[in-house]
């Protein structure tokens, strides 16, 4: 009579460490989709409160200095620039600081001594990343609102 010694090692089969690395995949996948988007949503909603902060910057100066305060948008590069009495006082580049479009039904804004918008003053201001979009609306009073 002999006797057969069974050399049993234990372990993973290549079928079962192949399923789990498809799921550890697929899992990955639908976080980073998810994050890219959660991504876009801060970026532009950041640029919207830059923006509007400079807004809000141009009417308190026009109140403080007594002058009319400008902000013009430029769309193309996604810059805001603040300007009075010819000269530059700030720059806001959404476009390069938070990778935004920017896309405006003015390209200007006017702020008298008042800290009153000039003329037809009614600013909208949108951001954009990916699917993400924001937008700012300025009052001709100088309201700012998200």
């Amino acid at each position: 009579m002999s006797i057969k010694l069974v050399n049993h090692r234990g372990g993973w089969t290549i079928p079962e460490l192949l399923l789990v690395v498809v799921l550890i995949g697929l899992t990955t996948i639908g976080a980073i989709s998810g994050l890219g988007s959660q991504l876009d949503q801060i970026a532009t909603r950041d640029a919207a409160r830059a923006a509007g902060a400079l807004i809000s910057r141009a009417r308190d100066d026009a109140l403080a200095l007594h002058t009319p305060v400008t902000v013009n948008v430029d769309t193309a590069n996604a810059v805001l620039e603040l300007r009075a009495r010819g000269a530059l006082f700030a720059t806001e580049p959404l476009g390069q600081s938070y990778g935004v479009r920017v896309g405006t039904n003015r390209d200007q804004i006017v702020f008298d001594v008042r800290g009153l918008g000039y003329g037809a003053a009614n600013l909208t201001l949108v951001t954009r990343r990916g699917r993400a979009t924001d937008t700012v609306v300025v009052s001709r009073l100088g309201r700012v609102r998200y």
